[in-house]
């Protein structure tokens, strides 16, 4: 992993994304995965200039709260290089693997958008939902840039929430540009203006 970044980074690519699974068994070529903000953590350190990602960090394993405290320390110790990516999860196996629940992931993501999102702003932040709670949270030390949230999904309500909450939306995963790909961009479009936002604040990533 060492070696790849530092390869990206010398070819002057923009960025370097890690996954976020105990497992990934849907993939025949899949290989055992590390902790991802262990790995940003340690990619950080040995590269200068690549932007470093989470796609994407599965909103399930770790506290809101934890998540906004981890990409703040993650993104400072990369001199403002972190892209949070962000993401319901799907893998039901390692969920029951771990103990995760899998019921209404969808409306636990937005939960923890409404507390990472506006803690990474500043704060502080109370809340009080069906799934997550904070009460006059903030980050100490504060966040010293506006670090970007990147919503990873494709349905229709993930499309909303990336409108609502984040600063880019994940394209990776569809390659060269077909009808699935232009349909959604235009959904996204559509729900962006539905939130009064300017397209042009949302990237494509």
């Amino acid at each position: 992993m060492r070696s790849f970044a530092l390869r990206a980074e010398a070819y002057g690519l923009d960025s370097v994304w890690m996954f976020d699974h105990f497992f990934d068994r849907s993939r025949p070529w899949a290989q055992g995965m590390q902790e991802a903000w262990t790995i940003v953590a340690a990619v950080a350190s040995v590269t200068q200039r690549i932007e470093l990602g989470t796609l994407a960090l599965c909103s399930s394993f770790r506290s809101p709260g934890l998540v906004a405290k981890m990409a703040v320390t993650a993104d400072e110790v990369s001199g403002g290089r972190l892209i949070l990516g962000l993401g319901a999860g799907w893998h039901d196996e390692e969920y029951r693997a771990f103990g995760y629940p899998t019921d209404h992931r969808v409306d636990r993501f937005e939960e923890v958008l409404q507390i990472v999102t506006p803690l990474l702003r500043g704060g502080p932040v109370s809340f009080e939902g069906r799934y997550h709670e904070v009460h006059d949270a903030e980050l100490v030390p504060a966040p010293n840039r506006r670090i970007a949230v990147l919503v990873a999904g494709d349905g229709p309500r993930m499309l909303r929430l990336t409108a609502r909450y984040a600063d880019a939306w994940n394209t990776a995963w569809y390659g060269a540009p077909d009808d699935d790909l232009r349909h959604l961009l235009e959904s996204l479009a559509v729900a962006v203006e539905a939130e009064g936002r300017a397209l042009e604040s949302v990237t494509m990533a």
